[in-house]
């Protein structure tokens, strides 16, 4: 039973369904995005690095199989299960004939250590041929599929150069759900422009509809994005640790207690992160984010 006091965690909710921790292993299909190849654009989301968010994805050169040996391999210091999460992450991950799909998605559903597979991807990129494939895969082992919504707001979406309206997610959504297909929702906290009632009509909007999952991250400036350039020209506030801390814990507080929660921050890589640079060190900011949640009774440490 959730705690309506606390959040529900993504290892919670994964020890009560398969009754172990799983580790996600980020994998690169080597696409690309209609917000750069021309479709609909050809920069990208405003804050987008040049690995379209799957900076720490693996080497794109590598089958699907070995990627999978080679997050194995880097995470078997602080693992010693075998099961894992297969999660498509850089750019869009179905924005591609639906037979290439079939055959990089089969490819790590058939690995016999994976659990599961996350797809992360646009609400504008699932036509038919895809919903069918999704349909099918997840027949044979769960599929989750991660759309980024970012915001709710119309102005803050045209600033970002999302490139969707709200009904092309609001369908999306239903259309995944009719394959039982859980939706996962990323949003961004402290994009320019939104205060705090902002971001936190993101949340309850969410709380209408049909998803099992959120992410929250917190806004990164990185190098070589447009947002770089923007942030330069026009300098805009972006949270402090202990004002971000407290942003989520409202966001925490008033989400739908069956969402669960797969990220509460985020981090970009070092060699490209511009601001906020407290994100930089995330062990800190794990100690006393947890700490954090702790004093104000939204997490216990030792449901995870």
């Amino acid at each position: 039973m959730v705690n309506l006091n606390r959040y529900y965690s993504l290892n919670r909710y994964l020890k009560q369904t398969y009754g172990e921790k799983i580790y996600k292993i980020s994998l690169n299909a080597g696409l690309t995005c209609p917000n750069r190849d021309g479709a609909l654009g050809s920069r990208g989301c405003i804050f987008c690095s040049a690995g379209g968010s799957g900076d720490f994805a693996a080497d794109v050169r590598l089958s699907v199989t070995e990627q999978i040996e080679q997050g194995r391999k880097k995470i078997a210091g602080k693992y010693s299960g075998s099961s894992y999460i297969a999660y498509f992450q850089a750019y869009t991950n179905t924005y591609a004939p639906a037979a290439y799909l079939r055959e990089i998605f089969t490819e790590a559903v058939r690995h016999p250590d994976i659990r599961i597979l996350d797809i992360a991807t646009r609400p504008d990129c699932l036509g038919p041929d895809v919903l069918e494939l999704l349909n099918e895969l997840n027949r044979i082992k769960p599929v989750w599929v991660e759309l980024g919504l970012q915001t709710i707001h119309p102005e803050t979406a045209a600033f970002i150069r999302r490139g969707y309206d709200l009904p092309v997610f609001e369908e999306a959504v239903q259309n995944l759900r009719a394959c039982r297909i859980p939706v996962i929702v990323h949003t961004i906290l402290g994009l320019p422009g939104e205060n705090t009632e902002h971001q936190l009509d993101t949340v309850r909007y969410l709380n209408t509809l049909d998803i099992q999952g959120v992410k929250f991250q917190l806004l990164h400036i990185l190098r070589h994005t447009d947002l770089a350039l923007y942030y330069q020209e026009h300098p805009f506030h972006l949270p402090g640790m202990e004002e971000y801390f407290d942003l989520l814990g409202r966001c925490l507080r008033i989400l739908r207690p069956d969402i669960v929660v797969h990220r509460l921050t985020g981090d970009g890589p070092k060699s490209l992160l511009i601001a906020p640079l407290w994100t930089g060190n995330k062990r800190q900011v794990l100690n006393r984010l947890r700490a954090y949640l702790e004093e104000h009774d939204i997490w216990q440490g030792k449901e995870h």
